[in-house]
């Protein structure tokens, strides 16, 4: 890995003290830049969990993921800056109320002189790291999170509406990113997945965010929510280099028909 080629890519400048400080920075400044996006699976790219090979796509390309290539390879810029990192396993929360499958997702943890939960790879979600601390309040631009530990799991929580909803479970037993792949190609070929049912693109910004879901743009800014029907192959190419800096070579033509 060329570490200041990473940090270029995600326009960072700051210290690089394996310090919670910087943590919070490299976190921020990685959820601005880089989105989810599942282009691959729509464009029929094989995601293989190789780090050099998600740093080519990446860093190099100008591309994101989803979580498996994002906080991959998150865990590994962190281990070369001295960061202690581990990879986690969690269940996805789904409508029904229960929690998905085991591997549906990877996060990270994070020690410094305490615990992070670190994640740049679950799209609307929180931007600086939550510390470890069972039923703590924690509050960022004005949205509030949770982290339970629930015996052996521990569950995170958004708050919305003033009702708390669970996000994912998981439980602090390390993992190898050979254990998610399986899941991985689960989530590119499976009818079921929500990654094959349809195109996503979503990143923070600095007043709200910006999404594209399928042939719908979606912009939130100061909590106001404007929405567009992108008509033609140009102009949805057009978007996704203005809004998110991807230029893709392969054409969603037969979506436009």
């Amino acid at each position: 890995m060329d570490v200041t080629e990473y940090l270029n890519r995600i326009h960072y400048q700051g210290s690089l003290e394996p310090n919670i400080e910087t943590l919070h920075q490299l976190h921020y400044c990685h959820l601005l830049t880089v989105p989810f996006e599942n282009f691959s699976i729509h464009l029929n790219q094989p995601i293989n969990l190789n780090l050099e090979a998600l740093y080519h796509k990446i860093v190099q390309q100008h591309r994101g993921g989803f979580c498996y290539e994002l906080n991959s390879l998150f865990s590994w810029l962190l281990q070369q800056l001295g960061f202690k990192v581990t990879l986690l396993s969690a269940q996805v929360a789904r409508e029904e109320g229960d929690f998905g499958r085991e591997f549906g997702h990877l996060t990270l943890r994070v020690q410094d002189r305490d615990f992070w939960l670190a994640d740049v790879g679950f799209g609307d979600s929180f931007l600086y790291p939550l510390k470890f601390e069972s039923s703590t309040e924690q509050i960022q631009n004005g949205e509030t999170y949770q982290l339970i530990n629930n015996q052996n799991n521990w569950i995170f929580y958004h708050k919305k509406e003033g009702n708390y909803q669970p996000k994912y479970c998981f439980t602090l037993t390390p993992r190898n990113l050979t254990d998610f792949q399986t899941t991985c190609e689960y989530n590119q070929t499976s009818p079921q997945s929500i990654f094959t049912q349809r195109r996503i693109c979503t990143k923070p910004t600095l007043e709200g965010r910006v999404t594209l879901s399928d042939n719908r743009l979606i912009i939130t800014q100061n909590g106001q929510r404007q929405e567009h029907i992108i008509d033609t192959e140009a102009e949805y190419h057009k978007i996704l280099q203005d809004y998110f800096g991807i230029n893709l070579d392969l054409s969603f033509k037969h979506q436009f028909s």
